[in-house]
């Protein structure tokens, strides 16, 4: 498990590190950007502005202001990136955290199958893309996995987890309990699953009911596991098994047919 680390000194050296993630952030977006362009052509076509200048703003900024509060806000309660922050500040990660790699990589695997087979057995969610093979859809899907593993993880665990923890715990004397992680975990899955339905109603999901319990439903789950991993080992856990999650879901699974 992370280890919680003084507030004073998290507040001095956060900036370097909330940088870093949100260069990956803006790499990430750049890399999602054919895959838009297969499931969004109509409105890609209509950007007259650099993709740069969107991830910039769009993933970039965002990512480096909500990253450094999540990082000054959590660090104190052991939500943490404790392998990043020894990379960028010259430590020793092995004092900071006990690793746990293929943990992320399997819970991401299976939680990623599971959505797979859980959406398999309720209405197919968004339209057939046409015209692109199953090798064409993996690679763009595959590019399009650095961004749930980065942008997502830094906005919805790093950040949005660390602030409802610090939330309920300053109702509790600055003192956290197990339970109010366990509800920030689920809020910010639950969350996590709704930002999802704008981007399902622009490539032509039907607003039903049905629908847009699946959507919450299944991207919750991913985010319910990368939340677990992140109280206990570190955003870099949940960064991982996101990656290997949507992996699943946008390579494996349009390989297969899916």
């Amino acid at each position: 498990m992370s280890v919680a680390l003084p507030l004073s000194s998290t507040r001095r050296s956060n900036l370097k590190l909330a940088l870093l993630l949100s260069a990956f952030a803006v790499i990430a977006t750049l890399a999602l950007q054919p895959y838009l362009a297969m499931t969004m052509p109509a409105a890609m076509s209509k950007l007259h502005v650099p993709f740069l200048i969107i991830a910039i703003v769009q993933a970039g900024i965002p990512c480096f202001l909500l990253g450094w509060l999540g990082l000054s806000l959590g660090s104190q309660y052991g939500l943490d990136a404790p392998w990043l922050r020894a990379f960028v500040y010259r430590n020793q990660p092995e004092s900071i955290v006990r690793t746990h790699w293929r943990l992320a990589v399997f819970a991401g695997v299976l939680a990623g199958a599971l959505v797979v087979g859980l959406n398999l057995l309720g209405p197919r969610i968004g339209p057939p893309i046409e015209g692109i093979s199953p090798a064409g859809q993996a690679w763009r899907g595959a590019l399009a996995s650095l961004y749930g593993g980065t942008a997502e993880e830094i906005l919805m665990r790093l950040f949005l987890v660390s602030l409802l923890v610090w939330l309920f715990a300053l109702f509790n004397r600055r003192q956290p309990r197990s339970w109010m992680f366990m509800l920030a975990i689920v809020l910010s899955a639950l969350l996590f699953g709704f930002g999802h339905l704008p981007y399902a109603f622009a490539i032509g999901v039907s607003h039903t009911p049905m629908l847009i319990s699946e959507i919450v439903f299944l991207n919750a789950l991913v985010g319910l596991v990368t939340g677990t991993l992140f109280w206990k080992y570190g955003l870099e856990h949940a960064m991982l098994a996101h990656f290997g999650a949507d992996l699943v879901l946008h390579v494996a699974a349009p390989l297969m047919g899916y």
